[in-house]
């Protein structure tokens, strides 16, 4: 890749989430920035993710806060409960349409597009950003059974990156993986945490760097 090329990411968050679950291995999202940053002129790396508006603590906030204040671009929206024909309650958060209206709004200013996401949806943001002249890579996995992408989004990409394959160079040592509780899935919101000597609602000392690479910003690292 040209060293010269504008280059934006766009991180489907629940989708990445889900696949690297399913590689064993987690994201350490300063690694991630650097990668593509040694690539060419990272323009901008989004990050989307729908979130629960009634949680009192949500296990994904700590890492969007840190997204924050350290070079991505978050994008979130409350998800919305409904129930199915079978009277069943579901909750739904998807976020394809944001993504695809700044992909779109952004083609005349970038050269390579980075989703993150297997979702066949994309198919057609992927096909019209090509027609922009932005070459997109699209970064999922065909290692796992089922593969995690969709066959239609693979062929219409200009370049398929394997997660498996990238791994040594965007995941976080396995060995500083800490056990998780009981149903803890990190992409969706844990029961809310008692009161703590820190304040109600924070993450305990240093778990968002255990999990994910990075650390919480304290106050003093926030610009105002």
């Amino acid at each position: 890749m040209s060293g010269q090329q504008r280059i934006a990411l766009f991180i489907d968050g629940a989708n990445l989430y889900a696949t690297t679950k399913t590689l064993g291995f987690d994201i350490d999202y300063k690694r991630l920035l650097k990668e593509f940053q040694s690539r060419g002129t990272l323009v901008r790396a989004f990050y989307y993710t729908a979130l629960v508006e009634d949680q009192e603590y949500s296990s994904i906030r700590p890492l969007i806060d840190w997204l924050d204040y350290n070079g991505y671009r978050v994008v979130t929206k409350p998800t919305k409960e409904f129930v199915d024909s079978a009277g069943r309650r579901k909750v739904k958060g998807n976020m394809d349409i944001e993504l695809a209206i700044d992909a779109l709004e952004l083609a005349p200013y970038i050269d390579h597009m980075v989703l993150f996401s297997g979702d066949g949806d994309f198919r057609s943001l992927v096909e019209a950003m090509q027609r922009r002249g932005v070459r997109v890579s699209v970064v999922s996995t065909v290692t796992t059974q089922p593969p995690m992408v969709a066959d239609e989004l693979r062929r219409q990409a200009d370049e398929f990156l394997d997660l498996s394959q990238l791994a040594s160079r965007i995941g976080r040592d396995p060995s500083d993986r800490p056990q998780r509780a009981p149903g803890e899935t990190g992409e969706r919101p844990e029961r809310p945490r008692p009161p703590q000597g820190q304040g109600q609602g924070q993450p305990q000392s240093g778990g968002l760097e255990r999990r994910y690479g990075i650390r919480q910003p304290q106050d003093d690292d926030l610009e105002v």
